[in-house]
């Protein structure tokens, strides 16, 4: 396969374009225009078509599911606290009355247990776009 751009993580899921546009959020023309402009990663197959690592999807996850710098401030302002962190969710188990949601953040995963009524609710599925809400009175550092 042809790489347009920076080296390929071999872990790292190729996507169909409609199913990079749907995880974004935007149409298929407009996905297609941002690989030709450069704005997206592609790898190109044998057969000339484009795929779109996962990696890519998660880069621009956030950056596309307010549209605007200020439709994004205003989806942000609807809840009160600001460590909120957008990913896509990895897997939705469901035991009895709690759930555990796994969301995928760049290279990180960050898992919240639920209530299965509440993920339920929100119809939670693996590939969904996601926020993680972090409340805390306190926040440790570790040093790696």
């Amino acid at each position: 396969m042809k790489n347009n751009g920076q080296s390929e993580d071999r872990n790292d899921e190729l996507l169909k374009l409609r199913d990079a546009a749907l995880q974004l959020g935007i149409s298929f023309p407009t996905i297609k225009q941002w690989i030709y402009n450069k704005k997206i990663r592609s790898v190109q197959t044998l057969g000339g078509h484009h795929r779109v690592p996962q990696s890519e999807v998660d880069r621009l996850l956030f950056r596309t599911r307010g549209r605007t710098e200020k439709q994004r401030k205003q989806v942000m302002r609807r809840v009160s606290g600001r460590n909120q962190l957008v990913g896509r969710v990895d897997s939705v188990r469901i035991s009895g009355l709690m759930a555990e949601v796994r969301i995928s953040i760049g290279d990180q995963q960050i898992t919240s247990i639920i209530t299965a009524r509440s993920a339920r609710e929100m119809q939670l599925k693996p590939g969904q776009t996601a926020a993680a809400l972090i409340k805390a009175t306190e926040v440790m550092i570790l040093r790696v």
